[in-house]
């Protein structure tokens, strides 16, 4: 089912950009169809490109949506924080605190390490 929508989304997509690139530049000339004359002129054409461009856009909508709630339903997913090996920066048994354990998280060591580095009192500014 997931993929079905992936697969939908890809081609809304794909079109949108299509569609939004085929339209008439309204200032700047940043948009393909900002020069002169071509096969994609006059107030219809521009009526019919703005229609699809709504069209394309709600169904983007649609899809994403879709794919949030799929996702959402399908559990939750760990965090790459939680089961990643400690770096070679990360702190070890000599470097932590004796009532602090080493390891933990990554977000735990980060704690640790600007802990240690924050100084103990006021500082005075150094003049030049």
């Amino acid at each position: 089912m997931e993929t079905v929508v992936i697969v939908i989304h890809l081609m809304v997509v794909i079109a949108l950009v299509a569609v939004i690139l085929l339209q008439k530049s309204e200032g700047g000339a940043l948009g393909i169809g900002g020069g002169g004359g071509g096969f994609m002129t006059g107030r219809g054409t521009a009526n019919v490109l703005t229609r699809t461009t709504t069209i394309l856009a709600i169904a983007f909508f649609a899809t994403s949506i879709t794919l949030t709630l799929l996702a959402r339903q399908s559990g939750p997913t760990p965090s790459i924080f939680d089961n990643a090996p400690a770096s070679s920066g990360a702190p070890t048994q000599t470097q932590t605190t004796p009532s602090q354990p080493a390891g933990g998280t990554i977000l735990d060591q980060i704690r640790d390490l600007e802990r240690q580095q924050q100084p103990s009192g006021p500082q005075v500014p150094q003049s030049e």
